[in-house]
């Protein structure tokens, strides 16, 4: 079983041993097709993003695709809060994989990040601004 994560799941961040617990390995990092938007969403730690499919003005994001034995998924899943889920999101080679969406009301209070590109360039825009303050 395949699955596309985007954030605190990403290798070296901190629920990505919720994957390695689990026996999943890194498949490869690549992008979503241009048709996403990318948010911060309120609360946390852990800091969590949320993937929204759109089809005006959407960017490409980072993501990691992972694969897990599917015996492991189920309990994977049911450890994800509201708002995000698992749906299917466009690679940007046309093909579409298993991966961590969000649900729209998860857009009350989120920061819009798809200008950064993906969860790690913003994770290190906001050390640097914290490091400047």
């Amino acid at each position: 079983m395949q699955v596309a994560v985007c954030g605190a799941h990403l290798a070296g961040y901190p629920l990505n041993h919720q994957l390695t617990d689990r026996g999943a390995v890194l498949v490869k990092r690549t992008r979503t097709a241009p048709r996403y938007r990318f948010y911060a969403l309120a609360g946390g730690p852990p800091y969590r993003p949320g993937l929204i499919r759109t089809e005006d003005r959407g960017a490409a994001i980072e993501v990691e695709v992972w694969r897990m034995p599917e015996d492991r998924f189920g309990s994977f899943v049911a450890g994800i809060p509201h708002p995000l889920g698992i749906g299917q999101l466009e690679l940007e080679d046309g093909t579409w994989c298993t991966g961590f969406i969000c649900e729209p009301c998860g857009m009350d209070g989120a920061t819009d990040i798809s200008d950064t590109g993906g969860w790690r360039r913003y994770m290190a825009s906001m050390a640097t601004t914290e490091t400047r303050q």
